[in-house]
């Protein structure tokens, strides 16, 4: 008689969870509990865990008390990123969620998750993400992005309740926490920019899938659970750095032309009101060099928005860039009618 373990791997998977890992043993424990509690009976998944060279006893205890989970191991640390693109590279399935190492996963998360790809110009699909620590707030509903240049977490902080009673809707992009991707839509845009580490690469791969013709929705019955920042401390000057780079070059690579000549002047405006606030709050340096490390990446800048055209001329469908203009209004995105294919779900069984 096959074990458990067996017969899962007997079955070819229909979504690939990937979870990076960096010494996070203990979050490991409740993340893959959770999974494993909520395991959908009727579709078949694979679980993968990249371990971005951890130096606890992270790989040993999979090895223990999850022998079913496959493990990627990198040689060396190489950041969130490259742990991600990794896991991607190893996923056999149509569908693949990236899963911080931090959340718990509630019941039919997958079914949930899966549901909206029904539709090919659905390229990832937006989990409501609320705070483990109180459940009745918004951790993210979803990616947005201000067309003076602020990528944002959508609903971040708002009552849990008001985006649980929505019904499934279009927005920016899913934060990289818990977003399911199609994996043939990855594989097209080339996945994570590994100059991006960590922070912003969410929106910014957000941006690529628009490129090429995607749109990303929104399902509030996929519901996470995710400790904020137990993965990284906001606090570290370096990592300060990293997200002040990383949105400048966000905002220079990959909006589309007239948006960023619109934008040029609130842009500015915008970073020198952040300059200010982080001069009063003694976080200047780290924001500055940050944005000096931008300006020394202008031909890898140039290089990224010829890109942008090379995915538009081969998008499935033209491309469409829902911006955000006046704060706490969401901008409008919708789909032109199609006819409706046959739902993954169903053709998995």
């Amino acid at each position: 008689m096959l074990t458990p373990v067996a017969r899962r791997s007997r079955s070819k998977p229909v979504c690939s969870v990937v979870i990076p890992n960096y010494n996070g043993r203990k979050l490991l424990e409740t993340c893959l509990e959770s999974v494993d509690r909520n395991r959908p009976r009727n579709i078949p998944i694979e679980v993968i865990v990249v371990d971005d060279a951890s130096t606890d006893d992270s790989i040993a205890w999979l090895a223990i008390h999850h022998p079913d989970v496959r493990v990627v191991a990198l040689d060396r640390n190489q950041g969130f990123c490259a742990a991600a693109n990794a896991g991607i590279a190893a996923a056999k399935a149509p569908y693949i969620q990236l899963l911080n190492n931090d959340t718990e996963v509630c019941e039919n998360w997958i079914e949930a998750g899966l549901e909206p790809f029904v539709d090919p110009r659905i390229g990832s699909v937006a989990p409501l993400v609320l705070v483990r620590s109180d459940p009745s707030r918004v951790d993210s509903a979803g990616d947005s992005y201000a067309w003076y240049g602020k990528p944002d977490k959508r609903g971040r902080g708002e009552p849990a309740d008001r985006f649980a009673r929505q019904g499934p809707r279009l927005v920016f992009g899913a934060s990289a926490s818990s977003a399911f991707y199609r994996a043939s839509a990855l594989a097209k845009i080339g996945g994570f920019d590994l100059s991006f580490g960590s922070y912003y690469e969410d929106v910014e791969i957000a941006f690529r899938l628009r490129w090429a013709g995607y749109r990303c929705m929104f399902n509030p019955r996929c519901v996470i659970h995710h400790e904020i920042s137990a993965s990284y401390d906001h606090a570290r000057p370096e990592l300060q750095r990293r997200m002040a780079r990383n949105a400048e070059i966000l905002f220079w690579t990959r909006l589309p032309l007239a948006w960023l000549a619109a934008s040029v002047v609130p842009h500015l405006a915008f970073t020198l009101a952040q300059a200010t606030h982080r001069a009063l709050t003694g976080r200047f340096r780290a924001f500055a060099l940050g944005k000096i490390d931008a300006i020394q990446k202008i031909k890898d800048i140039r290089f990224k928005r010829s890109l942008n055209r090379s995915l538009a001329l081969s998008a499935i469908a033209r491309p469409h860039f829902p911006i955000q203009i006046l704060p706490f209004a969401d901008p409008i995105d919708r789909l032109p009618r199609n006819p409706e294919p046959a739902s993954p779900l169903r053709k998995s069984k």
